[in-house]
């Protein structure tokens, strides 16, 4: 059984899902790929399930600088190799970077980096599974289900040294 909660969050409103086996996603507002509201279950209060709660103790303690990975029990749908690639990008550092091709060579194949894109693009765990740190082979910011300005701010948030000049919301 799904059931949800929305809370707050320096990027506006995000909604963390929960299923049987733990969290399963952590959408953004206007997060590209977001199922219907009717799909995710109840509405809980964060106080009503440990693991949601627990999900936004976390998510908190990122944005305030204070986390820099998160343990909590994991359960996004995807396909196996969606999860393999998910699985590398847990293991990409806070404040670290990673192109398409790096993250597909670290699967054992440089040439498979249009389908770490498109994995990437369906990770339904925002933030936890850091899919905002994989980048465009010069380094350029390319596409975020969350939005451009969102993954500008969480690789600020994580390296003060990407600030850019101009407003990003």
């Amino acid at each position: 059984m799904k059931q949800h909660a929305v809370f707050d969050s320096p990027l506006g409103p995000l909604t963390a899902v929960e299923n049987d086996a733990g969290l399963a996603a952590v959408y953004m507002a206007d997060h590209k790929r977001r199922p219907g509201l009717e799909t995710l279950g109840p509405q809980l209060s964060a106080a009503d399930s440990p693991v949601l709660a627990a999900t936004i103790e976390q998510l908190g303690e990122y944005f305030h600088g204070g986390r820099k990975e998160f343990s909590l029990p994991l359960s996004p749908l995807g396909s196996v190799f969606a999860h393999r690639v998910w699985e590398v990008l847990r293991s990409i550092g806070y404040g670290e970077l990673r192109t398409y091709s790096q993250v597909a060579a670290l699967l054992g194949n440089p040439a498979m980096a249009q389908a770490v894109g498109a994995a990437n693009s369906r990770n339904p765990l925002s933030i936890i599974v850091p899919c905002h740190r994989v980048v465009g082979a010069a380094g350029s910011l390319v596409g975020y289900a969350g939005g451009m300005a969102r993954k500008q701010f969480l690789l600020e948030l994580e390296d003060p040294s990407r600030v850019q000049t101009a407003p990003l919301f």
